[in-house]
């Protein structure tokens, strides 16, 4: 069982990298992005067909689909910031449903809806602690959601870029009065958070169930992960995350509950919303 639960921890690194990535997209540009992983996704396959069809160095492959990644996210960025700039967060959210099954559809076209053969970045045991082996993709994937909390942590609070995006989150029109290049820093953030996304997916798709579509899927955990944090604090979509990863891979070691663990990201997205709508909801009960 303590195996399982470590073993998780690499998806819940996965989990929490992407629920770091929708927290930040939520605070800074508005948007909940449902396609976070499915830009991921669509980068990564490419960078596997480069490297099998085309016979690109697989380093050369995976940068291609990381830059390409991130580019798919400034795209539609850009097309959320042009054309729905004064829009509700639901309706900018929205459109990345939108991008989900673009990307997901347009991906069964081009490669085929079978699992693509990643070649591993990274294999192996890191280290043993206590009788128990714990993989590199697993201290990369930890590694990597504590890194990237800490480091937009401390941009939005300690540099007056993180000033800037903060203002453009919370007053919009009043930082564009003041000069605050909005688009330029809206165009940053969806960049950024592609990138990342895709880098945790390359890291992570061998070890994964790889088709397009369970790729694209992992936003349900991530944006469970995130509720946590109410979409707001980053810390708590770190533990969030990584607790879902453990949840499931001490679920995956029990024959008679390893179903379940598919349900965990669901049930913890609907407990959440039900406990942070619990005055209103117990209040009508009574």
């Amino acid at each position: 069982m303590l195996q399982g639960a470590l073993a998780g921890l690499a998806a819940g690194g996965l989990y929490a990298v992407l629920a770091v990535c929708l927290t930040l997209m939520s605070r800074l540009v508005r948007v909940v992005n449902f396609a976070q992983a499915a830009t991921g996704m669509f980068g990564s396959y490419v960078s596997v067909w480069l490297a099998v069809h085309i016979g690109l160095p697989s380093w050369l492959a995976v940068a291609v689909g990381v830059l390409l990644g991130g580019a798919l996210s400034v795209a539609l960025g850009f097309v959320v910031s042009t054309w729905l700039a004064e829009a509700s967060t639901g309706t900018r959210s929205a459109v990345t449903v939108a991008a989900l099954l673009l990307l997901i559809s347009l991906s069964f076209i081009l490669f085929g809806n079978k699992p693509q053969p990643f070649q591993p970045l990274l294999a192996g045991p890191a280290f043993t602690a206590g009788g128990v082996v714990i993989s590199q993709v697993t201290v990369a994937t930890v590694g990597l959601a504590v890194v990237v909390a800490v480091a937009s942590w401390l941009l939005l609070t300690r540099t007056t870029v993180g000033v800037s995006l903060r203002a453009l989150s919370e007053r919009p029109t009043t930082a564009e009065l003041l000069g605050i290049p909005a688009k330029a820093l809206s165009a940053a953030v969806w960049g950024v958070t592609g990138l990342l996304g895709t880098v945790i997916i390359e890291i992570v798709a061998p070890s994964q169930s790889n088709d397009a579509t369970s790729l694209s899927m992992l936003v349900v955990p991530a944006a469970a992960a995130a509720l946590l944090g109410g979409f707001r604090r980053l810390d708590l979509a770190v533990v969030g995350g990584l607790l879902l990863g453990v949840v499931q891979g001490a679920l995956a070691q029990s024959e008679q509950l390893s179903i379940a663990r598919y349900f965990v990201p669901f049930l913890a997205i609907a407990g959440l919303l039900l406990w942070s709508q619990r005055k209103e909801v117990w209040d009508a009960a009574r």
